[in-house]
């Protein structure tokens, strides 16, 4: 099967496989269905989890609850396992959880027992296909009502209906008994009492007399010809017609993923056309095995009655089979195309929500331009706004306004250990570098040390226009907010960036081209696993910020921000109980997540005129909320600064107690010492045992106490690059080795910023495992925004303003 469009050459020569076509079709060979057909190497995303740490199941209240709305004929359970290729104690576990309302975060860290210590993406995909069973479900619970209505349902076709997996067999099995806008000729023909005359052409074609049914004064029987005409047109439409089709299943050749998703748009754009070519035999052989198999008459038939039953499956296969296995054919391209796609695209999301923050340096924030100048905006090593200001850096004032910047930046960074500046990548950002390095090299800032980076602006003009932005910035000119964004973009890039529709932020590619629906749903759920999992002071961060935090949302975050305002900072965790709205579930869900420091507690107090609060820095005992007392404790629990959980704190108390450690000790050599020695005299699991908890939960004990205060997961991730020269395209040449960073990845390669003000493209026949660290051989392309490359200049194209890279190597 061939796929062509008019304009555009597409790869997809299918091979010849289909039932045999001997006329007596004695046996008829299936073919096994091919699920990876995305990738040129078989997929590793579906495998079993056998080889993982094995958890328990959850004792279900009785069998699986947890999927009950699902009323088929085969086990959801079950199925959900063959689908994600996941086991099945674990889609049961998984299933109970999400019935529970637990959300991934919170599953990810807090449960991983009981989910084999699958990550994020992986539970997210057991969710969707769950979604997508129950879906089907309910699918095949209005088919049949609908049906029913119509009184052709049957307890065979009530039976097919409950037996689909897919909403595809769903609208397989329906096909025959849907109405459309039009009566379709099949029901035409059965409403003008042709029906009886059809079954005789199978059943007793020697007794059949067509001219019997002419009626000279009703339409479509008036002559011999309407007859026959509306005899083709019922036996094409006959229940069962399309059942077959599984006889003739042709397997799909590896097929591009991203050549798809272009050839789809192409199409909606009517740029092209797309024709699913399938070959003439397997017409031939459909109609045959039709003719002497699944049709046959049961006795003789004469030669034109036998040429009536060849037309009316020559025309059913014309206008039904053959755009069915089209429609089959490219959905099943495309479904699988927009899911590496978005994928991708979470995957892009969740490394550049993670870049390492850089922090204690008051930046300069500048969004190039040329006619209007250059928006600057200076900000604190808190991300406050100090000064804002417009630069025309490249006009006849150029070295006036230079003058001006060396004061600028003397008096705010003066006090500092540290001179950075943060160019957007937008209009005028080579030329606005190249101002910059100049003057660097003239050391025209001494004595400071200078130094800037280039970052992507992406998204920043909306942002700067957005209510949530004039809300943060009153009266400020958006312009002006776009250099504020920039800035802030490489102090917290988390914080920053949360704040724009992920899909405007520069990553991924044809996220316009896919379902928004899933991408909405994939990116939500990236945005607040990266938020929990970084963690929240919650006395500090912004309203914005919390919303993404598991367990909240827009109303539960604006209820804490105005408890904040009316009572003064959270003293601890115990204190999210007394906030209106949140319940125990949510304070299980968020309370993990969310950071009690007491250095912001001090200042929020300073700050606010709250002299009467005091915050002890001691607990050697876990507090409690009294019950009924309406109220929770006023103290400082330091628990409340690691990724302990609530829920385990007597148990690290009582860990603290085995080993002679005490919460003073936190974070430091001496407890981190007596830890890793008890742990390997004793070994992880004998520990938890005695502590009556599991491994799991131990070592996440273990780890929220030997992590230094104000611990973050970003540290190992990648950070902004800062340079003080510049480097030009064509400086470039073929062989040349350079270092550079990952800007986006695509399903055909990864650009990375090799610093010459265009990006280079890795293809992926580049990209290979052996090139790749252990832990990034995983499906598909490995790398992502942010990370660190060595590669080698493959080409140089000028003309076309293109670079071709090889990786060497990933750079840690």
């Amino acid at each position: 099967m061939n796929l062509s469009s008019h304009n555009a050459a597409v790869p997809g020569d299918m091979p010849h496989e289909c039932p045999s076509s001997s006329q007596h079709f004695p046996k008829v060979k299936k073919e096994e269905p091919d699920d990876s057909f995305t990738f040129d190497e078989p997929a590793q995303k579906k495998q079993r989890t056998t080889n993982a740490a094995q958890g328990r199941p959850i004792k279900l209240k009785s069998g699986n609850s947890c999927v009950e709305d699902i009323e088929m004929n085969w086990d959801p359970i079950q199925v959900l396992a063959e689908k994600t290729g996941v086991e099945q104690w674990v889609c049961a576990n998984i299933a109970q959880l999400f019935q529970e309302e637990n959300t991934i975060p919170f599953m990810v860290r807090y449960r991983k027992e009981l989910i084999n210590h699958m990550d994020a993406d992986a539970v997210r995909d057991v969710q969707l296909t769950l979604e997508e069973l129950r879906s089907v479900a309910k699918k095949s619970k209005s088919v049949s009502q609908t049906l029913k209505k119509e009184g052709v349902l049957t307890s065979e076709l009530e039976m097919a209906l409950k037996n689909c997996t897919t909403a595809g067999d769903i609208d397989h099995v329906y096909a025959p008994y849907k109405k459309g806008s039009k009566l379709s000729k099949a029901r035409r023909a059965k409403e003008l009492g042709l029906e009886p005359v059809a079954l005789t052409l199978l059943q007793a074609p020697q007794t059949l007399d067509l001219h019997s049914s002419i009626q000279p004064n009703t339409k479509g029987l008036s002559t011999l010809d309407e007859v026959t005409t509306d005899t083709d047109y019922l036996r094409g439409g006959t229940d069962g017609a399309l059942p077959c089709l599984a006889l003739c299943r042709l397997s799909l050749q590896v097929t591009l993923l991203f050549q798809t998703l272009a050839i789809n748009r192409g199409e909606n754009l009517k740029i092209l056309t797309v024709k699913v070519n399938v070959p003439d035999w397997v017409k031939n052989d459909f109609c045959r095995w039709c003719i002497n198999v699944r049709w046959r008459p049961q006795g003789f038939a004469q030669p034109e009655l036998m040429t009536i039953l060849k037309n009316a499956i020559e025309d059913s296969y014309r206008r039904f089979i053959l755009p069915f296995l089209s429609r089959g054919y490219r959905t099943k391209l495309t479904t699988s195309a927009e899911k590496e796609s978005i994928a991708m695209f979470v995957r892009n999301l969740r490394q550049r929500l993670l870049m390492c923050p850089v922090r204690g340096r008051v930046i300069m924030g500048v969004d190039p331009g040329f006619h209007h100048g250059c928006k600057i905006a200076i900000l604190s090593p808190t991300s406050q706004i100090l000064h804002t200001d417009v630069a025309y850096l490249h006009g006849p004032a150029k070295h006036k306004e230079a003058e001006n910047l060396r004061h600028l930046i003397n008096f705010f960074f003066f006090f500092n250990s540290c001179q950075t500046i943060v160019i957007g990548n937008g209009k005028a950002c080579r030329e606005t570098e190249a101002f910059f390095t100049d003057l660097i090299k003239q050391r025209f800032f001494k004595p400071l040390d200078v130094s800037y980076c280039i970052t992507d602006e992406a998204g920043a003009s909306i942002y700067s226009v957005s209510p949530e932005a004039v809300k943060e910035m009153p009266g400020m000119d958006p312009n002006l907010r776009s250099a504020v964004s920039i800035g802030r973009r490489v102090q917290d890039p988390l914080a920053e960036l949360i704040k724009i529709d992920p899909k405007h932020i520069g990553i991924g590619t044809y996220q316009h081209d896919v379902s928004q629906s899933l991408l909405r749903a994939a990116l939500d759920g990236v945005v607040q696993e990266c938020v929990s999992f970084v963690g929240v002071d919650i006395n500090i961060c912004s309203e914005t910020l919390m919303r993404h935090i598991a367990g909240l949302n827009a109303g539960r975050a604006r209820s804490i921000m105005e408890w904040k305002e009316k009572n003064g900072p959270f003293l601890n965790r115990e204190q999210l109980k007394l906030v209106k709205g949140l319940g125990p579930k949510s304070f299980q869900q968020c309370a993990g997540f969310i950071r009690i420091n007491p250095e912001t507690v001090r200042s929020s107090i300073d700050s606010g005129g709250n002299e009467g609060l005091k915050v002890p820095l001691k607990q050697t005992a876990e507090k409690k909320k009294v019950k009924g007392s309406g109220s929770a404790s006023n103290q400082f629990n330091p628990l409340d600064q690691t990724c302990i959980h609530p829920e385990s704190y007597s148990i690290a108390l009582r860990f603290l107690s085995q080993i002679g450690g005490n919460l003073d000790q936190m974070g430091s050599a001496v407890l981190r010492q007596s830890i890793e020695s008890s742990v390997k005299s004793r070994g992880l699991d004998v520990l938890a045992k005695s502590l009556d908890t599991t491994p799991e939960t131990l070592q996440l004990i273990v780890d929220g106490l030997t992590q230094p205060p104000g611990f973050d997961i970003r540290q190992d991730f990648e950070q902004a690059d800062f340079k003080r020269e510049i480097v030009s395209m064509s400086d470039l040449h073929d062989g040349m080795v350079l270092t550079g960073r990952v800007t986006n990845t695509a399903l055909f390669g990864a650009f990375v910023d090799i610093g010459v003000g265009r990006s280079g493209l890795i293809p992926k026949r580049f990209i290979t495992p052996d090139k790749l660290p252990v832990d990034q051989r995983r499906r598909s392309l490995a790398l992502g925004p942010g990370e660190r490359v060595e590669v080698r200049v493959m080409n140089v194209d000028l003309q076309r303003n293109r670079i071709t890279l090889d990786l060497i190597r990933v750079l840690r």
